[in-house]
């Protein structure tokens, strides 16, 4: 008789046995303690590809029915025909409860494409095409409409005359993505003037990193690293012209030569020139704008190119000390490294997302990552609602120098921060699920190289 069957039979007696016993006559000498079920916050264990579906299909229903695509005139009336754009006032998109346009929601629209791409469902994308189909069949009217109102911002202000990097660089990545899908929708204009303002007109320092003057001059926001990397990543493999490639390599590599604090493996919020002591506060979620940037370039990046390799260590040494700050709940602190700071949605589903991928392009190790990125999956799915909603994400943040500001920052189901990072890590950890090989042994989730076939609870990986 196989090893394993005799483990598995004995699992069956411990369990039969321990029907038997109340809580107080467990000692020992009766009884396996190691196999007590410890009362865990989190959900423990390797999600089922089924309950994950089941997360992101309330997702997107909720999203569905509160965020239609749809133009209303100052009079609160809907525009059927986008022609009666001329002769409206003043026009807003209806009633919703989050912006079409936004960088937070160009990450929901890659969610959802994603997971279509992962399910073989096409109706994720489907939220991202008509939407992506409004916007470009708007587009021309908007332009008329500007013609005759120059001094009236519209809805579309923000991606046909962008002026930051917030206007231009997650938007332009998904309508890439979109593009790149097959979709047909006409959206090469929209793509030219957000990648235009990102490679010609947003500020640089002399080095030519991306930079803002605010809160002060010369200020480098590790957040700007997604509102830009990926969409020069993507617009090099669109058009196969390497300048965008590098020039999202040089982003990378320049901001962690001034905010990558290797000690920790983490990177500071904020750097500003004009400081000779730089504060370093891990926020979480800027932290997780960049993993993902970095995980979005070497997506695309040419195996060949020369910084590639300095890409990749660079991920690979976040990734290492991020795990190092997970919480025992599976959420990772609004500021990472201060674990009395509040636990985190959004920051929690971006790391996710971006681990889960690294292991599943190989640049980690599934051994070493894949169980953390399931507590963290769990982690992240316990708090969408019935609704659909997700719970616990920080509402939008700038910089700041002083532990208080982040401690006391507000979390929100309607910060739009949450849907995106959420739908990515589900998706991903869908991949995850396909792709490698988690089982339970000794009640703690592991990875393995092959496809294992236990009957107990308890088994060597050589029977």
């Amino acid at each position: 008789m196989k090893i394993a069957t005799i483990l598995f039979l004995k699992s069956l007696l411990f369990l039969c046995f321990m029907a038997g016993l109340q809580a107080q006559d467990r000692t020992d000498s009766n009884t396996p303690l190691h196999l007590l079920r410890p009362d865990y916050v989190t959900q423990y264990g390797v999600p089922s590809e089924s309950d994950i579906v089941a997360v992101l299909d309330r997702i997107t229903n909720y999203l569905e029915a509160t965020t239609p695509s749809q133009m209303v005139d100052e009079t609160g009336k809907e525009l059927t025909d986008l022609k009666d754009i001329q002769s409206a006032k003043r026009l807003r998109f209806a009633e919703s409860d989050f912006r079409l346009i936004s960088y937070e929601w160009g990450v929901t629209y890659a969610g959802m494409l994603l997971a279509s791409q992962v399910t073989g469902d096409t109706k994720y994308a489907g939220y991202t095409f008509e939407r992506m189909k409004f916007l470009a069949g708007a587009r021309p009217y908007f332009m008329e409409y500007e013609t005759r109102h120059p001094d009236i911002r519209h809805p579309l202000t923000s991606v046909l005359h962008p002026h930051t990097l917030d206007d231009a660089g997650s938007m332009c990545a998904a309508m890439i993505k979109t593009k790149r899908t097959g979709s047909g929708l006409d959206l090469d204009p929209m793509i030219d003037t957000t990648i235009n303002h990102i490679s010609q007109n947003q500020f640089r320092l002399e080095d030519g990193t991306l930079a803002r003057n605010r809160p002060h001059p010369n200020t480098l926001w590790l957040d700007d690293l997604f509102m830009s990397v990926p969409a020069l990543a993507q617009m090099g493999k669109y058009t196969g012209e390497y300048k965008y490639f590098d020039d999202a390599v040089k982003q990378v590599l320049q901001f962690s030569e001034r905010m990558f604090i290797e000690e920790k493996g983490l990177f500071i919020h904020g750097w500003v020139m004009g400081m000779e002591e730089h504060p370093a506060y891990h926020w979480a979620r800027a932290n997780g704008w960049a993993i993902m940037a970095i995980v979005e370039l070497l997506e695309v990046l040419p195996a060949d190119h020369p910084q590639r390799g300095d890409v990749l260590h660079l991920l690979q040494q976040h990734i290492r000390g991020l795990a190092g700050y997970q919480s025992p709940f599976g959420f990772w602190h609004q500021l990472i490294d201060r674990n009395d700071s509040y636990l985190e949605t959004s920051a929690t589903a971006i790391f996710t997302y971006s681990i889960a991928r690294a292991v599943n392009r190989g640049y980690v190790d599934a051994k070493v990552y894949g169980p953390m990125v399931c507590l963290a999956w769990n982690a992240v799915a316990s708090k969408v609602n019935e609704q659909g909603q997700v719970e616990g994400t920080c509402v939008g943040t700038g910089m700041g120098f002083d532990p208080a500001f982040y401690y006391y920052r507000p979390v929100s189901r309607f910060a739009a921060h949450g849907y995106g990072p959420t739908i990515l890590a589900g998706a991903e950890m869908i991949a995850l699920l396909k792709q490698t090989n988690p089982n339970s042994n000794d009640s703690s989730i592991q990875f393995y190289d092959r496809k294992i076939k236990a009957e107990g609870a308890i088994f060597n990986i050589e029977d």
